[in-house]
């Protein structure tokens, strides 16, 4: 999950006292709420999806208290019913306000790593904070976030994936140049992987990526990459930028309700589609970036913190990058 530290949280002391009375002196009692809860989780039909009646049954019960405890207004009710009718009018194929919503409220990393740490128990894979070698750990995940894109173009290893090397950041300068590489590997077995699909994705150095930015070509800092027999990849993007999320939609709202900042570490997206292995999405951060620890979407692992070093591999140095990076991925088996 996301770093300790950002799990701690500070509100007035007048706010607390507030939330604690509500909360130790309800308006419905304990019976009277489970009676009601019960009667509308009872209306399902003989042939409702037994996963679905799960899952909704326990939303209602939750929901149910959650309503209680704060005793949510008709006017706090239509608030987030608006909210959310907006947020939804305003996601299209290119951006998922939705997701974002989740992603600020703690859901998907969550749900992300729930994910993950069922497929290393299926498998009997090692996790990152096992003890075993480093070399059978599997690569921790991370979330998907709004802002991936389907189809994105297939380049030969080495390939640039920056389609405009004239982007500049605020302060006027170009984006550093990266050669990132690296092997895909099994975790349980430690062998190469042959024919992974790998996508990768990052924004410019003006922190939009390219469907925020009228200005750029489509898919520009995208690119798909297929492993080779030996496992390994390499491609050319650029050390990535923090940025702040969108703040014109449903999150910026929560956000700013919350006094949050927007601000997510600079990160590169990957997601890695294998044969006979687990599908796996992640992100790595620069361990330089100011903003680690403080994710707005609570999606920064330190097991995911990488250095961006100055060339030192003769294929960076012939391509004349500024940094470069090598980066393995082990990825869960799909053992079905």
């Amino acid at each position: 999950m996301a770093r300790a530290d950002r799990c701690s949280m500070t509100s007035s002391s007048s706010s607390s006292s507030a939330a604690a009375a509500a909360a130790a002196n309800p308006l419905l009692d304990a019976d009277t709420l489970a009676a009601y809860t019960s009667a509308c989780q009872g209306v399902s039909g003989p042939k409702a999806h037994p996963r679905g009646k799960q899952v909704l049954d326990s939303l209602m019960k939750h929901l149910h208290a959650f309503i209680n405890e704060v005793e949510l207004t008709n006017a706090e009710w239509l608030a987030a019913c608006e909210l959310l009718n907006r947020s939804g009018k305003m996601s299209d194929e290119k951006r998922d306000e939705m997701i974002l919503i989740s992603d600020i409220l703690g859901v998907e990393s969550l749900v992300d790593t729930l994910s993950h740490e069922r497929a290393l128990k299926q498998t009997g894979t090692a996790s990152s904070t096992d003890g075993a070698e480093e070399s059978s750990k599997a690569t921790v995940s991370a979330i998907l976030g709004p802002f991936y894109r389907e189809n994105a173009p297939e380049y030969p290893m080495g390939a640039d994936i920056v389609l405009d090397h004239s982007i500049k950041s605020q302060d006027g300068n170009k984006g550093l140049t990266c050669y990132l590489y690296g092997t895909v590997t099994s975790a349980k077995t430690g062998r190469p992987i042959d024919n992974a699909r790998i996508d990768v994705w990052h924004t410019g150095p003006n922190g939009f990526y390219e469907q925020q930015d009228p200005d750029q070509p489509d898919y520009n800092y995208r690119g798909r990459f297929n492993t080779a027999a030996d496992g390994r990849y390499s491609f050319r993007c650029l050390v990535p930028t923090a940025y702040p999320i969108p703040y014109d939609g449903g999150a910026g709202d929560i956000l700013k309700l919350l006094d949050r900042s927007p601000m997510r570490p600079a990160h590169i997206h990957f997601l890695i589609d294998a044969p006979g292995h687990k599908q796996l999405v992640t992100q790595i951060f620069d361990r330089q970036c100011k903003y680690l620890g403080a994710d707005a979407v609570f999606a920064d692992k330190s097991d995911l913190t990488v250095d961006f070093v100055e060339p030192r591999t003769q294929e960076a140095k012939d391509f004349g990058v500024d940094r470069q990076l090598c980066f393995d991925i082990r990825l869960v088996p799909d053992e079905k």
